[in-house]
């Protein structure tokens, strides 16, 4: 679903000459095609689809902020420029609250009592949030909640 959606958008791209979405779209077609032989398949799913555009959301972020700090505007620009393109396919952000919901969830689905239990609880969260939460904050906070008697 989400990669005919990619593939139309990079076609569109092409036609309207738009070099900056269709250069974008082109790389993580690339990826797309690298994963799928990678895991021997024809396609990959929407969820492989959404973490290759979760990773390029992370290497533009670090980028802009590499070029900010050398003080290249020229390349901070482009950067973000491609960054909103990519942040335009992802599933919206869950919000912390929702986040902490699910996880207290987990820890009642799992009987997780304390942070050895972390990678029960892990498993239950991000089969739930997957592609709608950042990993590391959802580890974060079950960390956080895990450490502290209930």
């Amino acid at each position: 679903m989400l990669e005919e959606k990619l593939i139309n958008d990079y076609k569109e791209a092409m036609k309207a000459r738009d070099s900056v979405k269709s250069t974008i779209l082109s790389t993580i077609r690339a990826e797309m095609m690298n994963l799928a032989l990678a895991k021997k398949k024809d396609k990959c799913d929407d969820n492989d689809i959404i973490a290759i555009f979760r990773k390029q959301v992370k290497q533009h972020e670090d980028s802009i902020e590499q070029f900010t700090k050398g003080n290249r505007p020229d390349l901070v620009d482009k950067e973000k420029k491609e960054l909103e393109i990519l942040k335009t396919y992802l599933p919206e952000e869950l919000s912390p609250e929702v986040i902490k919901k699910i996880i207290e969830e987990a820890i009642t689905a799992t009987g997780a009592v304390g942070i050895k239990d972390i990678g029960k609880v892990m498993k239950e969260v991000t089969a739930k949030v997957a592609g709608k939460a950042d990993g590391k904050t959802v580890s974060d906070i079950v960390k956080e909640r895990l450490s502290k008697p209930a």
